[in-house]
């Protein structure tokens, strides 16, 4: 195989676990990151690059780039021959963007048109992009699948996914020899089963799960539920939850897809099952063997009440589906945070 893939954001949670399925699937990732959620380890790599070396025994091809950064886009394609980007690189907190929507259009749909116009010079013409469930806005049925409504997005973030994935759309019905995939991912969590990487939210956590096994560890004191008046079984949100490494693997199914596509496809990586945080909280509480101690708080902006996949089409067209459930997730969640209680750095 020994195709080289460059990999845009790749120092991230899912973008260091998707390099680690590349290496073990033969492919030879080249990384960039901009550090903005990636910490610094020895040898100006991630840290959590240097621990995937350590696992899977490989070098890393690592460069410092800005997707801002036109002309350091320019240099990379000149100094490798990508047989195809898996395109993570983005900002991505939901609270975030509502505050700062400037922000997030201009780095994600700015840094996206770059990428695309380079790789579009250098004829690097396929794509996996890291899109989200945010893009169906609030549910019209449930389970959600690929033909489900897109563009009523309650939040910034969600738009700039959505933007992206009609840029995509254009672009491969533009020029007939582009192909692409979409992969609209629910909620990942857990992390890999050797406890060396996982997700390390850089200040307060903006996602449930690491939020929850931080109160666990003792690093934070109580958690807040936002919402327990929603049409669920006990008020609080539900979600469709995936493994990360689940989440990885279909990566590299999308890869794999790429070779015998025409155009732009779109799938769901989830699992199909809603769980709500409740749920959450208890299984949690189960793998560590910790209480959870939680309050009720308002609900936010921008949040759905339950929101689940049909992952159908991804195991029919990809032959990918998630393998793990809930006890693995909570339990790999939980070693990687007992093992790193204050994430990649070494405070």
């Amino acid at each position: 195989m020994n195709a080289k893939v460059l990999v845009t954001g790749g120092g991230g949670y899912i973008g260091s676990h998707c390099v680690l399925e590349l290496l073990e699937a033969g492919y030879n990732p080249v990384v960039i990151d901009n550090f903005h959620n990636a910490i610094r380890g020895d040898n100006k790599i991630p840290e959590s690059l240097q621990r995937v070396q350590e696992i899977v025994g490989k070098k890393i091809e690592f460069e410092e780039v800005d997707m801002l950064d036109r002309n350091a886009l320019e240099t990379l394609f000149k100094k490798h021959s990508f047989s195809a980007v898996l395109h993570f690189a983005g900002l991505k907190a939901v609270g975030e963007s509502v505050e700062k929507p400037l922000l997030y259009y201009k780095v994600n749909l700015t840094g996206t048109i770059q990428l695309l116009e380079v790789m579009n010079s250098y004829s690097v013409k396929n794509l996996v992009f890291s899109s989200s469930a945010t893009v169906y806005g609030d549910p019209k049925y449930l389970p959600i699948d690929e033909n489900h409504p897109v563009g009523g997005c309650t939040n910034p973030y969600g738009k700039t996914k959505y933007f992206i994935e009609e840029m995509i759309k254009d672009q491969c019905k533009a020029e007939k020899d582009w192909r692409a995939i979409l992969l609209r991912y629910f909620n990942p969590i857990g992390a890999h089963v050797s406890g060396q990487i996982g997700e390390d939210p850089q200040g307060i956590p903006n996602n449930l799960m690491p939020y929850v096994s931080q109160v666990a560890v003792g690093r934070r004191e109580c958690l807040n539920v936002f919402g327990n008046d929603y049409n669920t079984t006990d008020g609080t949100g539900v979600r469709d939850y995936i493994h990360i490494v689940d989440l990885a693997k279909g990566h590299i199914a999308a890869l794999k897809k790429l070779e015998s596509i025409n155009g732009c496809k779109v799938y769901n990586l989830g699992t199909g099952t809603g769980y709500s945080v409740l749920e959450m909280v208890k299984a949690m509480e189960k793998a560590s063997g910790k209480k959870i101690q939680y309050k009720i708080a308002q609900r936010r902006d921008g949040d759905i009440a339950t929101c689940y996949a049909d992952p159908a089409l991804a195991k029919e067209e990809l032959a990918w589906q998630a393998e793990y459930g809930l006890e693995r997730m909570c339990e790999d969640l939980w070693r990687w945070q007992v093992q790193n209680p204050t994430g990649f750095s070494r405070e």
